[in-house]
């Protein structure tokens, strides 16, 4: 990549701070830009705190710190939509909306109108740009690509960005960090929704969401426990069920199986086999692709959680939509979540999961 003036996504954490020193050693002119996409600071979200390690590492680096408050913008284009997810007793993946809407999106233009020509972040992710567009790879490290999050980012939104990271492995970035005297070198790496940060759930949401306590069933309908509200479970949970001793049950987790939405109630089980929890056909809704749509009866593999291993599986066009079969069972694929595909080590985008059957 010939030298240029780059913008780093500067987050305060260590890989976007590696990333900032790899492009200043490569000969570019980097500066770094900080954002706020979350209005209120406490114990999970700490802007002030990241901020301050933000402008430590460009203090280290010598590079100037732009700063951009992006969270009306986050507020209206991703939480809202998180929330009427969780309302219509759906799982939602706020992360890949996130990443297309606001650091592809708002942050790379305002980086542009500050001169930038290209645009990097700390994603363990890689970009093959070709003549006519930008591919969207994996990383070289399976456990930590990031691809999943990054499927619904179109490739015109990457044809100037960069992924730093992309060959590396964790354990060298923070060996990396340490050698350039980084402070941040073992900063605990952010985890949780996208900049909500890892939080209690279920209090969070009680902020929000107005839920009702309702009956946990078997499958004969016998209620054998009560429920915090349903918008607070997702298929196949097996924890925070408060489920105790069940007369006539064996002792063995119990899974949410069901959410029945018009009645406030979950259906759970004690069968990790259950043909609703293990699927092989989804109904694919909203489809992102980061570039062309796959061919129909396009071979490809896929997966419904991030590290999830890859399956194969086969695309097809069905009155007016597209359907994911497998050949081998999907556990827990849950409406509203996000179904992300793969051709190689390409990715190819995502779908949101409308239904799912065996």
């Amino acid at each position: 990549m010939a030298a240029s003036h780059v913008i780093v996504g500067l987050s305060g954490g260590v890989d976007s701070a590696v990333s900032a020193a790899l492009l200043l050693e490569q000969g570019h002119h980097v500066e770094g830009l900080f954002m706020r996409n979350w209005s209120e600071d406490d114990a999970y979200c700490s802007a002030a705190e990241d901020y301050a390690s933000a402008q430590s590492v460009a203090d280290q680096l010598g590079i100037v710190l732009h700063k951009a408050d992006f969270s009306a913008a986050y507020k209206e284009r991703v939480f809202d939509q998180f929330l009427a997810e969780y309302r219509a007793g759906r799982t939602p993946s706020p992360d890949l909306l996130c990443n297309r809407e606001i650091k592809f999106g708002d942050f790379a233009q305002h980086a542009r109108a500050l001169g930038a020509q290209r645009i990097a972040t700390g994603h363990y992710a890689r970009v093959e740009h070709l003549r006519d567009k930008s591919l969207l790879c994996q990383a070289a490290d399976p456990a930590k690509d990031q691809t999943y999050f990054l499927a619904a980012t179109p490739g015109n939104a990457l044809r100037d960005v960069c992924f730093p990271l992309g060959d590396y492995t964790k354990p060298q970035v923070r060996e990396m960090a340490a050698e350039r005297g980084l402070h941040n070198h073992q900063r605990k790496d952010s985890t949780g929704v996208c900049f909500i940060g890892e939080r209690p759930m279920r209090s969070f949401l009680q902020q929000y969401i107005a839920v009702q306590t309702g009956p946990i069933v078997d499958d004969s309908g016998r209620r054998i426990a009560t429920h915090d509200g349903i918008a607070y479970y997702t298929l196949g949970q097996r924890s925070g069920l408060g489920i105790g001793g069940v007369a006539g049950a064996r002792e063995a987790p119990w899974y949410v199986v069901e959410r029945r939405v018009a009645t406030n109630t979950l259906v759970v089980s004690q069968d990790r086999e259950d043909p609703r929890l293990n699927h092989r056909r989804i109904r694919l809704g909203q489809s992102y692709w980061v570039n062309e749509a796959p061919d129909n009866g396009a071979e490809l593999q896929f997966r419904v959680r991030h590290r999830q291993p890859l399956q194969a599986g086969r695309l097809q066009r069905e009155n007016e939509g597209w359907v994911l079969h497998s050949d081998a069972p999907i556990w827990a694929a849950a409406v509203g979540q996000f179904v992300v595909l793969y051709n190689g080590r390409v990715c190819l985008g995502c779908a949101v999961i409308e239904d799912a059957s065996a």
